[in-house]
């Protein structure tokens, strides 16, 4: 009996430190595309966002990796700062759901813009890396 109970515990220690790790990773991948974003790091954030990527901007627009890439590669969209604050990161097998508040500041269209919004990305993990599958912004008063 104390076997089983030894191997429970010790499996259920390594979960706690693999889902510590995998919070981990998807909080580095979290500041690298904010990095990537306000440098204007195209090849490194090509390589954070899925393919069928789902952005939903704090207006509520709804944008596919094709039309968010192609407005920040052509400066339509340009972020000067990204500032999260509480990031929590929930990590389910190969994928990650990471929850924070969020400073933004940058150019949209020309016109400059500022928001502070509660922010969720969903990350999941295909070929080795943590890619960027879904985002969605709320704005804060």
């Amino acid at each position: 009996m104390r076997r089983h109970a030894l191997t429970l515990t010790l499996l259920l220690a390594g979960c706690v430190g693999l889902a510590a790790a995998t919070a981990d990773e998807v909080a580095q991948a979290e500041k690298a595309w904010a990095a990537a974003v306000v440098k204007g790091d195209h090849a490194a954030l090509d390589k954070l966002l899925a393919a069928d990527l789902i952005y939903t901007h704090s207006s509520g627009v709804v944008e596919n990796k094709n039309v968010y890439f192609g407005k920040l590669k052509s400066g339509a969209l340009k972020y000067e700062s990204i500032q999260h604050e509480d990031i929590v990161v929930k990590p389910y097998g190969d994928a990650a759901v990471l929850h924070c508040k969020v400073r933004m500041k940058g150019v949209s269209d020309g016109a400059p813009f500022s928001a502070y919004a509660v922010m969720t990305h969903v990350w999941v993990k295909q070929g080795g890396s943590w890619k960027l599958a879904a985002h969605q912004a709320t704005r804060l008063p």
